[in-house]
């Protein structure tokens, strides 16, 4: 479009010269320069106007610029015949520069509007691919009816407008008439697309028939569902499960580092030592480590089979989990993604809870033979030295190792128990970190399939402001926050049928869970460590 600067006096290049002869070229120059004005004020009106007008009149705009431009084009070529015709001797300074050398104002304006068109085309095909207008007109006549569903209006649909989201009037059981939609799609349009069963946004009401009122979503299918999975996530998946190997490795050397043969500790800790001793002393101090890493991984491949198990039913696709390291806990647990969309919310329920579960139900039979074990005089050379103060970190199995241990293995510095203990501590940590109702965590999964994606909101709030505070988790907290907040923030998608309620029992299922969750993460304070006889409390 046209500006000031594109259009200025310059371009026409008028100079007025007060040498003899002035009487015709002079007040023919004068006359010039007014027509000139009025030229370039129309073109000025115009350009103006231009900016403010619809796309559909864009193309008269264009032609009266043009015309405006060659009008004051014409004007100039004849100043500069009558300036050389006139017997006017011009100097090399003097003479007009070509106005053909600059682009005219339809010229830019053009441009300009052609560029802005090929930026938004540009874009769409960069986005996902959107409904086609013609297959909405066929599923409104074809599809939605006075017997199933009545559409009153039309929205976007989806993270970026993608989709089509019908409003209007359900006219008969939810299920059923989604069931029937469904099928009549597939009739009409084939797998071209996906139907979504929804709650109505921004609703005034519940529906007459009970329940919150629906709305049905249309996104074309390979937009709504997850892509395969690459070669470079299985190359990263598999670095990522080496890694998990070597940190669960590292934990269970850790606990074993009062079994370290002196002559390794003399070598490190005496800088007068210069021969290395034999390597092969290390190996049955490595060899003391593994069960407890075996006892680490299998945690968590057992937390995977879970889920794996529970979705195979429903012909629910999972991705190849991608295990996080943790020195600390020897995993984080592991990244699994739905590679389908679900059928219903209790599918999402189901398949999220089993994982953890799974986990939890193997971690508390090694932590319970654990326990066992470390009060058992058999096995007392097995038993490994830790802390006290590690009994603290959890109020639930502190409890319980307090109940089986008894007050006086239980105040002292150090506290005697079995590997099994340490593996099923980490286990049930781990299994109760992921239970935690944020993002896309399987607590955050269950919590949205069970009480609807607003009530995550909320969830993720609380939990936010506890791991924040160092409430829940003690010193893991902040990193446990921070992979939460870079790798699982973001909360699930809507499985097809987002409205049907899951039942009682798998909520409460769910309340007891997170209740536990919340015991297991809450650290013992000094003060009730010292009344229950967890661990030793030193005062200075």
């Amino acid at each position: 479009m046209g500006t000031l600067t594109s259009c200025s006096f310059s371009t026409m290049n008028i100079r007025f010269r007060l040498n003899p002869p002035v009487n015709y070229t002079f007040s023919r120059r004068i006359q010039l320069k007014r027509m000139s004005k009025r030229n370039f004020g129309r073109l000025i009106i115009r350009c103006s106007s231009g900016n403010g007008s619809s796309n559909n009149n864009g193309s008269s705009s264009d032609g009266k610029l043009e015309k405006d431009s060659s009008n004051l084009a014409t004007a100039t070529e004849e100043t500069t015949e009558e300036r050389n015709g006139g017997g006017v001797e011009n100097d090399s300074e003097d003479s007009p520069v070509s106005i053909s050398s600059r682009p005219t104002i339809s010229t830019v304006g053009s441009t300009y509007n052609n560029f802005q068109v090929d930026s938004f085309k540009l874009m769409e095909l960069l986005g996902p691919e959107k409904v086609d207008p013609s297959d909405v007109k066929i599923i409104k006549e074809k599809l939605f009816g006075y017997s199933t569903f009545w559409v009153t209006k039309e929205e976007p649909f989806g993270d970026l407008g993608e989709g089509i989201l019908f409003l209007g009037n359900l006219r008969g059981k939810r299920e059923d008439v989604f069931a029937k939609l469904q099928d009549q799609l597939s009739e009409i349009m084939g797998d071209k697309y996906n139907l979504f069963m929804v709650e109505e946004p921004n609703s005034e009401g519940p529906d007459p028939r009970g329940g919150p009122r629906v709305s049905f979503g249309m996104l074309r299918k390979e937009v709504s569902e997850p892509g395969p999975t690459t070669l470079w996530q299985y190359v990263i998946a598999f670095l990522l499960f080496l890694l998990t190997i070597g940190s669960s490795v590292e934990l269970g050397i850790a606990s074993q580092i009062t079994r370290l043969p002196p002559e390794v500790v003399k070598y490190f800790t005496d800088p007068n030592a210069i021969e290395p001793p034999d390597m092969q002393l290390l190996l049955p101090f490595v060899g003391s480590a593994l069960p407890l890493a075996y006892g680490v991984l299998g945690v968590q491949l057992f937390h995977e089979i879970g889920h794996f198990l529970a979705a195979f039913p429903r012909s629910v696709k999972l991705s190849i989990p991608f295990f996080i390291p943790n020195i600390t806990l020897g995993s984080f647990g592991a990244i699994t993604q739905f590679k389908s969309i679900l059928p219903d919310r209790k599918a999402k329920v189901d398949i999220s809870l089993a994982g953890p579960f799974a986990g939890a139900a193997l971690s508390s039979s090694m932590f319970a033979v654990g326990l066992l074990l470390s009060s058992n005089p058999a096995a007392a050379g097995e038993l490994v030295q830790v802390p006290s103060t590690l009994f603290q970190g959890s109020l639930l199995l502190g409890l319980i190792s307090r109940a089986t241990l008894g007050y006086g293995a239980m105040h002292g510095a150090m506290v005697s128990i079995h590997p099994l203990v340490i593996a099923g501590w980490c286990g049930l940590t781990t299994s109760a970190f992921n239970m935690l109702p944020v993002g896309c965590l399987d607590g955050g999964r269950a919590v949205q399939g069970a009480f609807g994606k607003g009530s995550l909101i909320g969830f993720g709030l609380a939990t936010y402001t506890l791991l924040g505070l160092g409430v829940l988790g003690g010193p893991l907290s902040l990193p446990w926050g921070l992979y939460v907040l870079i790798c699982q923030r973001t909360p699930e998608k809507p499985c097809l049928n987002d409205v049907t309620e899951v039942g009682n029992w798998r909520k409460a299922a769910l309340g007891v869970a997170i209740f536990l969750v919340v015991l297991t993460l809450l650290p013992v304070w000094d003060e009730l460590a010292e009344e229950l006889g967890i661990g030793l409390v030193t005062s200075f």
